[in-house]
């Protein structure tokens, strides 16, 4: 395999670390979900540096970074743009929103109204905004990292289940160790850190066309339709004490998701194929926002991830298989 990407990511990845402290598995399912072309819905308490990741990760890559504060009053027009009459010439100029960027972060999604989200959601999905009839294109790569608090209920709108299904992946982002808060710290009385652009955006994008060519066997295509099919049957995989906890299962796009992110995971790790082990540790993060849990599950206290790690465990993983032509090209 050619090592380039594997190394220019790797440097990337570096750089990013030099301004953020631990979080090294939300950094690296963030370069997951670029690779895939997916987005993200990053669910956390304030503080845990999420903004500054994303404009971390832009001034490394060399994309454009926008912010938007999803409030209450916000209206479709305030993000994705509008027209406006310019009296001096009598007629009508598109003003285009602040989605016009690489790298766009939606902060507290679920306090925006739906036909806010919806929006979002919609040029999330087309990767194009309709505004009086003409059609305008996002800047490629287009990466949506959208947050919500999870410990405040009040004044917000929670995201239609249809919808929270287009995100590739859901990250539960917890609070640093002592170590690392200890290193944030000190980090916060020094300047802050100068940060160079590693990769520019045509060469992301050449790696985003590699990540396409990894392969994948079907044992671990098969792998990853099972992982979703038992959270739909439980009792077929001996796991029949879920089947109360478990309202929906995962759709279809759960495991296309979980195959694609593999693909990128594979590519960061230096393999050319996809193994069971890069489905498996995606599996939380690509499903958990998949499953719609019972009434009983909120009232045991069981979670999408508990199910999750119930599943992990009785669907069985088959052998690592690699590409056909690697002992050949070995």
């Amino acid at each position: 395999m050619n090592a380039e990407p594997r190394t220019a990511l790797a440097e990337a990845l570096y750089e990013i670390k030099r301004v953020i402290v631990g979080q090294d598995e939300m950094l690296e399912r963030l370069l997951v979900a670029l690779l895939t072309g997916g987005h993200v819905l990053l669910e956390g308490v304030p503080g845990l540096a999420k903004t500054l990741t994303v404009k971390t990760m832009a001034a490394v890559l060399g994309g454009s970074f926008r912010r938007v504060q999803f409030t209450p009053d916000l209206v479709p027009a305030d993000l994705v743009g509008t027209r406006i009459y310019r009296p001096d010439s009598g007629r009508f100029d598109v003003e285009l929103g602040p989605v016009f960027g690489n790298f766009l972060l939606a902060d507290e999604i679920n306090r925006a109204p739906a036909k806010v989200q919806s929006a979002l959601l919609e040029v999330m999905q087309e990767h194009q905004v309709t505004i009086g009839g003409e059609t305008f294109p996002v800047p490629e790569p287009f990466l949506v990292l959208a947050t919500q608090n999870p410990i405040e209920s009040e004044g917000t709108y929670a995201l239609p289940e249809a919808q929270v299904d287009r995100f590739l992946m859901k990250l539960v982002v917890d609070y640093p160790s002592v170590g690392e808060e200890a290193a944030v710290v000190g980090r916060s009385l020094d300047p802050d850190a100068v940060v160079r652009e590693r990769m520019g955006l045509q060469e992301l994008q050449r790696h985003m066309a590699a990540t396409a060519g990894v392969y994948v066997d079907r044992a671990v295509i098969g792998y990853a339709v099972m992982l979703a099919d038992a959270t739909r049957n439980p009792e077929r995989y001996g796991l029949a004490e879920l089947e109360p906890y478990v309202e929906y299962g995962a759709s279809p796009r759960g495991p296309i998701g979980l195959v694609q992110a593999a693909r990128a995971l594979a590519l960061l790790r230096g393999r050319s194929h996809v193994v069971p082990g890069d489905v498996h540790d995606l599996a939380l993060d690509v499903l958990r926002h998949r499953l719609i849990l019972s009434y009983d599950a909120l009232g045991d206290g069981v979670t999408a991830d508990d199910v999750l790690q119930r599943v992990l465990g009785a669907v069985a993983v088959p052998a690592a298989e690699g590409r056909p032509d690697d002992a050949e090209a070995a």
